[in-house]
This record gives C-alpha cells, sequence and structure tokens, in this order.
C-alpha cells in the first residue's frame, strides 16, 4: 500500500495491456497447475509476504494430500512485489506471462494491489487480494463498476475505519482523537478518513492531524505537536514498522494515552520494534485472531504451529483462504481455464473459512465480522467481536 505513481502505473499497464493480450483462457498443462503469488518478499511489509507464502503452502500441500483438485496437484510460484505499487504490476506479469499461472493470490497491500489490477484484468485472469482493504482494489472509482477479475477475502476500510471509531468512543470513551497518517499510502489515507468521519458522528472531536512518508524513522516533532494537542486517543492506520517507531517515541516522550490503528499493526515484528511495555494500552482492528475457538481455526493455528513454530497473523489466515477459495473455485468449475476459474468465485456462497464466512457481494467483497486486539506485554490478545 505504498505510494501509488499514478503516470507510470497507467504507462506500465497500457504496455501490458498489449504484452498480455491472449493470455487469459490458458489450461493447465501436465499434472501440476500453478498458483501465482505476487507477495511482499522484500521491502517494508516483508513480514506481510512471508506470512501469507508460508499459509498458502501449507493450504496447497492439505489440498494436494487429499488428491489435489480435478485429477491436479496445485503448486505455488512467488512473484517479489517488493512492497511496491510500481514492482506489483511487473511481479503480475511475471506470474501471468512467464510462469502461465491460472488465478493469483496478493498483493497484500492496497496501493500495490489497485496498481496490478490493471494487469490481471488485461489477461482476464482472476486475482483475489487477502488483505487489501481499500474499496478501489475491487471497483474502479473512475465509473463505479466492479472490476470483473478482482476479489478479496477481507472486509473493506469504511467498515474497518468504523469499528474503531465506535470502539474509540463507546469502550475507551474517547473524546477527542488525534490523527497520524501514512501519505503515502492509500490504505492509511482511507482508513484516517472513515475514522475520523465516525468518531465525529460519535460526538467526538479531531484535535490534531499530521503526515508521515513510508520509511520515514524520527517523528519526535509530529509527537510533540500533538502531545500539545492534549489528544485522550492517538490513531495511527499504518503499517508495523513505522508505527512501531511512532508508538516507542510517543511513550518514550510520555504519550501514555491509548493508541490505536488497523490491521496493518498485525505483525510479530511489532513487539520487536516498539517495545513490549511501550505496546500495552494500544489496540488494533483486524478480521482475525488465532484465539477464535472454531474448530476450524484450531485446527489451522495446530498445523501452522507445526510447520512453521509461529502462530498465524491474520496475513497468513487470509492467505490461508484464499487458496482454498481458488481450489473451491476450480473445483465448481470443473475446470483449469481462467475464464471459468473466474466465473466459479464471483459465485462463491458460505465458505467457511478460518477468518469467517465469505459470500462474495456485487462489488466481490466479503461481509465478515471484524475483531478488536489488544496488546499485553507484546501479545496479542482477544479484546471483543465486532459484526457487520
Amino acid at each position: 500500500m505504498k505510494r501509488l505513481k499514478v503516470f507510470a502505473v497507467m504507462a506500465a499497464a497500457m504496455a501490458l495491456t498489449i504484452a498480455l493480450a491472449g493470455c487469459g483462457g490458458k489450461k493447465a498443462d501436465g499434472d501440476t497447475v500453478k498458483i501465482g503469488g505476487n507477495l511482499e518478499m522484500t521491502g517494508g511489509s516483508a513480514s506481510y509476504g512471508a506470512s501469507a507464502k508460508n499459509a498458502i503452502e501449507l493450504a496447497l500441500k492439505q489440498i494436494n494430500a487429499k488428491g489435489g483438485v480435478n485429477g491436479k496437484k496445485l503448486a505455488l510460484v512467488v512473484a517479489d512485489n517488493k512492497s511496491e505499487a510500481t514492482e506489483a504490476t511487473n511481479a503480475m506479469q511475471k506470474l501471468i506471462s512467464q510462469d502461465k499461472v491460472v488465478a493469483v493470490i496478493g498483493p497484500n497491500l492496497s496501493s500495490a494491489a489497485i496498481a496490478a489490477t490493471a494487469v490481471n484484468a488485461s489477461a482476464k485472469i482472476a486475482a483475489i487480494t487477502p488483505m487489501g482493504t481499500n474499496p478501489n482494489v475491487t471497483v474502479d472509482p473512475a465509473n463505479g463498476k466492479t472490476k470483473p477479475y478482482n476479489y478479496r477475502t477481507c472486509f473493506i476500510d469504511p467498515f474497518q475505519g468504523t469499528v474503531m471509531a465506535n470502539f474509540a468512543t463507546k469502550e475507551l470513551k474517547a473524546k477527542k482523537a488525534a490523527i497520524m497518517v501514512d501519505n503515502s499510502s492509500d490504505y492509511a489515507k482511507g482508513l484516517a478518513q472513515f475514522f475520523k468521519e465516525n468518531f465525529v458522528k460519535n460526538g467526538g472531536q479531531i484535535v490534531a492531524e499530521e503526515f508521515y512518508l513510508q520509511k520515514d524513522t524520527d517523528f519526535k516533532a509530529t509527537l510533540t505537536k500533538i502531545k500539545a494537542a492534549n489528544p485522550d486517543l492517538l490513531y495511527i492506520p499504518g503499517y508495523y514498522q513505522e508505527v512501531g517507531m511512532i508508538v516507542k517515541q510517543g511513550r518514550e516522550m510520555g504519550l501514555t494515552i491509548p493508541m490505536a490503528g488497523g490491521d496493518g499493526w498485525d505483525s510479530a515484528k511489532l513487539p520487536e520494534i516498539a517495545g513490549k511495555n511501550a505496546l500495552n494500552n494500544t489496540f488494533f482492528s483486524s478480521l482475525y485472531s488465532p484465539d477464535d475457538d472454531s474448530k476450524l481455526n484450531k485446527d489451522f493455528v495446530a498445523e501452522y504451529q507445526k510447520a512453521y513454530n509461529a502462530r498465524p497473523d491474520v496475513f497468513a489466515a487470509l492467505a490461508y483462504d484464499s487458496a482454498l477459495l481458488l481450489a473451491k473455485a476450480m473445483e465448481d468449475a470443473k475446470s483449469f481455464d481462467p475464464a471459468k476459474i473466474n466465473e466459479a468465485l464471483a459465485k462463491v456462497n458460505g465458505f467457511q473459512g478460518v477468518s469467517g464466512t465469505v459470500t462474495f457481494n456485487a462489488q466481490h467483497n466479503p461481509v465478515k465480522s471484524a475483531v478488536i486486539i489488544e496488546h499485553k506485554d507484546g501479545k496479542q490478545t482477544f479484546k471483543t467481536k465486532i459484526n457487520p
């Protein structure tokens, strides 16, 4: 969800439209069917890509152990988008034109997912983002129409922003909030907008709104301004790398108020960056908690821990569900033709995943519950669940 370089991406998309013409409709050959992973393996959000890759591989391993899909095994081919929007278009091009995948999972970052939609749309290949929450991932803002080849397994920012605004006013009793926005992220700007609108609607007041850029490291001047505004809450809708430093520096400056954010906080790296004690009295909204007591989730957590010696985060859970969704679409289509996979994916209804039930609406968005996670001594703890 880094800065979307509009002109560069548009130019790349025009070129790729020609290069990828005719790629759609290709059937799988041999005994293996390739699924693409357009993932953040390096860069500022590499933690997300690593979790997603692990979970997809676990899902495909389990599927293949049961005989695969339509008599064939599924294999993951990963292209590193380097946590960059422009690189995501290159990764999508490679997966489709060189690796000949029949569908793609990713990217996770909204700006990257938005940029890459031009590529998979040209090739008529379905792409499903596990965590791209910006509405424009699946809807063209120019005309309001649904992008026919793009889907998501997560909820969208308007719901997530509303959830945290309600939690801040009703549970934390905050009346004055400050916001720190990553101005290079479509995700952060969208969340900030929806949080602000709903916090004010609930009777709250925004006393400060400050901006930073991804890869910034010194936030002391901005935090000084925020501290002077005397808010009851600091809302930081960004990603773990910068969020960790903001929380750390804020606590060092004596900013003891609750801090909150969105699912971009969900990384095992966050306590390492911020410090365990600094994260006390912080909260974030998410789609998933490994503490969910459903049998499906308990089995997933156990298998993931066994395979990777770590508890799954939200990026793992949503990527796992994305892989299972694609497998179901292939099974329902009784085909590996990308066009038929896309048709079947659009009709998914009542799919039970570890992150909840998925039925795609007209905008290819699932309607799902949200959870609030609280940090206690560096550990994530389930706080509450909020239904749509």
